[in-house]
């Protein structure tokens, strides 16, 4: 509690309780304005002096204001396992189960215990398989993350230690230096000659200077000097902390794969139920089975038809995907991001840090002389006029411009040397040359400061030259510096000189990471379209684009908001947003509206970046990406963060993206078909025959089918070259085909091993035909069923002829193994408790042959569905046309629990949508509070303009 007044100046002494006061009182700035308070003032509120704190006080204070570092949601293992049995799929398995204890009575026979018991082992095999993998996944991302950890130089009980950021509570004192990432928002206590460069916070390339007092922001960069500073906020307190929160989602959102998983279920739930429908009324209102008999059947199709396995296939699928990702240096922090990566249209990508190495070089392609002064010489004249030690950006660009940074000063002797201040806006450096032991004066800096400096050789020929080349600059993007130099014939170092020459001006820019133009080459080959999107200016931005072969059709923000200019062929804000290569000068409300509008208009868009005002569009986009060194608000809203520098991981991740999302379809065509073959097969046997196939046989093809399945997460796919999308129409009409094909070879092998003496003929047992539940028959349809069915997933996974695309060996393995234990069963299993008994080699033989035979033309079915569904002049713009499973929004996720919310990165943006606000759990809509947004903005605008002043009056 205060004792003092609340309302603070710099002329007000505070006087707090550090462990009474409350967090929400010490950043409210209407009571406690820290960025304008004076140090001192501030060090008293703290309770805090310039030795630091002591480690006792500081592990209270963790206690109060929490870690350094974004909000962190852990999931309980016990309930991440139970969400594998929480889902539509798996109550309907469960239901079977209940069914098996509790209805399964009657007839003077015992619960179906086998039964029971099975259904459970399968439905705890499926959870356990998941669970291990996504937690082994979990556990591999984890570490990674953790390798990336900030460090930080504290002051604790008066000595300096160097101790994890997450560590930092407001009171301690920081110390920084070149190259330092700053941990907290602070306010300097000590400052030497210290730069910071705020890009990842504004987008602007400069660095702005910094002096006692000044407020410096967590996930800033030390670009010159060093420093000591008081932390005023830490975690969400600090400046990107506050940035999270406008985007933090509290709804319950639904993911693209999550509703493609829903449309899944649901066909295969309502098939079941059709089919069950129609046979409980066949069963006992048209046969008048008892009721024993009756529900029997209705396990097989309970049992049969529900793929149990889906969820845990596909998650297996993506967490070995992701550990894969891992290896090329991408973490993957939302699981079902990888799904959406490979349906990914247009990459929007920020520029500075991004596309940009965020280091000032100079262009000599396009340096201007003046004199008769080399280019080369003119680069080794401005070194002369630059700091070797505690270099600000430019001089760190000058100095590195030189083949060799010694030569700056190789062959001679410093005089004197005057750094830039904002003043004269140029730096000056007196020297003698050893060579010759004459004495020179070189000065570079703001291109109008130098040419007023210069006195000799000037000509109106050459100053209109000079403003020529630096409009020519501008208009590129490129900044300008003068150099001239004098002779001091005096040879001392306040000497006058005989007047400046100007001699050249360099052209500096920021130019692209060495592999940014392939890496955009490469994403446009596999159909998706790059859009440079940055705060920095136009002129940049187009300059860059140019570099990059991706074009300059680029706008300014303001058109967001004015509309098209007259000069833009586009109609309205949407097909600007949609035909521009870029936009420039983007504040973080601008680019989350570029995205949200390209989601509104269809496309699956990712964004990358690495800074705070990246963040709230990072969130936003169907996959945010973060890119090395990004900023923890960055890495918190991105779904995959990557651990290299450049944007060419970002390649490889969308084609590894789109292998697993061949699997996951290849997968789900075939689940869908077996859920007909199976419902429709027994059904229609039971209807003609009263054949009565035993549910425990069901249970075990479901056991092998989902052992041999499981293995798809690892096949050898080719992946598509361009976005790929989920063809529901084309999976559900393909699995009916197939059904249908795959009940006509059991019905027709029925019928002709029980009412023909074709197999007779050749030596095998003849069955009555007053006995269609011969057991023999019951183990003999079973081998049928097991062998062809899971011969499918060799045609679904395969474009051309399924014995010419070779499968993984591990899929292969699994499918001989499966048949080979599927054909002993059948062979000599005597199992009375489920009515089989052992058919003999002769008839498994038969079946095999008859399988092999029924099985080839299964690949032309497969050509024809094809040409149905995928006709050759279908364009990848047509393609990109059906990508109607947009995201949307629901109140709850049934799948959501093992794919979106597996989550081991801290995220604050753990909730993602791709067009409209998401909803609460009461149904209200959540939007970004704009007057949250304007506030943000207000401050990003204030230290942009600081940054843009620095900018134009750089040396």
């Amino acid at each position: 509690m205060t004792t003092a007044t609340e309302k603070t100046s710099s002329s007000v002494t505070i006087n707090v309780d550090m462990a009474t006061i409350a967090v929400e009182d010490l950043y409210n700035k209407d009571k406690f304005d820290m960025s304008t308070m004076e140090t001192d003032n501030i060090l008293h509120l703290l309770k805090t002096s310039e030795n630091g704190l002591t480690t006792a006080e500081a592990e209270s204070r963790v206690a109060k204001f929490g870690l350094n570092r974004l909000e962190q949601k852990e999931v309980n293992p016990f309930y991440q396992f139970l969400s594998f049995m929480w889902n539509p799929l798996s109550w309907v398995m469960e239901a079977a189960a209940i069914v098996a204890i509790v209805l399964s009575n009657g007839g003077g026979e015992a619960p179906d215990w086998p039964d029971f018991v099975g259904i459970v082992l399968l439905l705890l095999a499926n959870a356990t398989i998941g669970f291990i993998e996504e937690h082994q996944a979990g556990n591999a991302v984890k570490a990674l993350m953790a390798s990336l950890a900030p460090q930080a130089k504290i002051k604790r009980n008066g000595k300096w230690e160097t101790l994890e950021a997450a560590s930092l509570v407001p009171g301690d004192i920081i110390a920084v230096k070149l190259g330092d990432i700053v941990p907290a928002d602070a306010r300097l206590i000590d400052a030497v000659n210290i730069s910071i460069d705020q890009a990842a916070l504004t987008g602007e390339s400069l660095p702005t200077n910094k002096h006692k007092g000044d407020e410096i922001f967590s996930g800033s960069t030390v670009k010159q000097g060093e420093g000591e500073a008081v932390v005023i906020g830490t975690g969400s307190n600090t400046f990107f902390g506050r940035a999270a929160k406008l985007v933090q989602m509290a709804g319950d959102d639904v993911g693209h794969l999550q509703i493609v998983l829903g449309q899944i279920g649901r066909f295969c739930i309502v098939s079941i139920a059709f089919f069950l429908i129609i046979e409980v009324i066949v069963m006992y209102a048209g046969f008048k089975y008892d009721y024993r008999r009756g529900i029997n059947n209705v396990l097989v199709l309970l049992i049969g038809g529900i793929p149990i396995a889906m969820p845990t296939v596909l998650s297996v699928t993506l967490a070995i995907g992701a550990r894969q990702l891992a290896e090329h240096k991408a973490i993957v922090t939302r699981m079902s991001a990888i799904e959406e990566l490979a349906g990914v249209t247009i990459l929007c990508s920020d520029k500075t840090g991004t596309l940009t190495l965020n280091e000032l070089t100079i262009d000599v392609s396009n340096l201007k002389t003046y004199s008769d002064v080399t280019p080369e010489d003119v680069i080794l004249y401005s070194a002369y006029a630059s700091r070797i030690e505690n270099q600000d950006a430019i001089d760190t660009c000058v100095v590195g411009s030189l083949p060799d940074a010694s030569l700056a000063r190789a062959g001679i002797e410093q005089l004197d040397f005057i750094p830039f201040n904002p003043t004269d806006k140029r730096t000056q450096m007196t020297y003698r040359r050893l060579s010759d032991n004459t004495v020179h004066r070189v000065s570079k800096g703001m291109s109008s400061i130098i040419l007023d400096l210069c006195t000799r050789g000037k000509t109106d020929e050459q100053i209109a030259q000079m403003h020529a080349d630096v409009d020519e600059f501008a208009v590129r993007g490129l900044r300008a510096l003068a150099v001239a130099i004098e002779e001091v014939p005096e040879g001392t170092k306040d000497g006058a000189g005989t007047g400046f020459t100007l001699i050249g001006l360099l052209p500096i820019y920021d130019p692209p990471r060495h592999d940014t133009k392939e890496t955009i080459d490469r994403a446009q080959a596999l159909g998706v379209k790059v859009k440079m999107i940055t705060g920095d200016q136009l002129a940049i931005a187009k300059e860059t684009g140019r570099r990059l072969n991706m074009g300059d059709h680029m706008f300014n923000a303001s058109v967001l908001r004015d509309g098209p200019p007259e000069e833009a062929a586009s109609n309205t804000v949407d097909e600007l947003v949609l035909e521009a290569d870029g936009f420039a000068g983007v504040y973080p409300e601008h680019k989350y509206d570029i995205v949200a509008r390209l989601q509104a208009l269809g496309h699956f868009t990712a964004m990358t970046g690495d800074g705070v005002n990246d963040a709230p569009a990072l969130a936003k986009a169907n996959v945010g990406i973060a890119v090395a060194d990004a900023s923890d608000a960055a890495r918190s809203a991105a779904d995959i963060v990557l651990t290299e520098p450049g944007l060419s991981v970002i390649i490889d991740a969308i084609l590894g993206s789109r292998q697993i999302f061949q699997r996951m379809r290849n997968y789900s065509a075939y689940t869908c078909s077996i859920t007909i073959r199976v419902v429709l097969c027994f059904s229609v046997m039971c209807f003609a025959w009263k054949f009565d196939f035993p549910p425990f046989m069901v249970l075990i093809l479901a056991i092998l089918n989902d052992g041999t399945i499981l293995t798809i997460s690892k096949d050898r796919v080719v992946p598509s070259q361009y976005p790929n999308h989920w063809d529901l129409k084309e999976i559900f009409s393909s699995a009916i085909v197939y059904g249908i094909y795959l009940t006509a070879s059991t019905l027709a092998f029925y019928a002709v091993a029980f009412h023909t003496e074709f197999f007779s003929n050749m030596g095998l047992d003849a069955f009555a035909s007053d006995d269609p539940n011969n057991w023999k028959l019951h183990s003999i349809i079973y081998l049928q069923v097991s062998t062809l069915s899971q011969a499918l997933i060799f045609v679904t996974r395969s474009q051309g002829f399924s014995y010419v695309e070779r499968p993984s060996a591990i899929l292969a393995f699994a499918f001989v193994f499966a048949q080979i234990v599927a054909t002993l069963i059948a062979v000599y299993a005597n199992w009375g408790f489920t009515q089989i008994e052992g058919c003999g080699w002769g008839w498994a033989a038969a079946v095999w042959v008859w399988n092999v035979v029924w099985y080839f033309p299964l690949d032309f079915i497969k050509f024809g569905l094809q040409r149905v569904f995928k006709p050759k002049t279908a364009t990848v713009q047509e393609k990109e046309k059906d990508l109607a499973l947009a995201r949307t929004r629901s109140a709850h996720s049934y799948y959501s629990s093992h794919f979106d919310r597996y989550t081991n990165q801290p995220r604050n943006f753990q909730r993602k949508n791709s067009v409209g606000n998401p909803l609460t759990a009461d149904g209200k809509s959540l939007a970004i509070s704009a007057h949250e947004m304007r506030r943000f903005s207000t401050v990003q605008a204030a230290q942009a303009h600081t940054t843009l002043e620095a900018g134009s009056s750089s040396k």
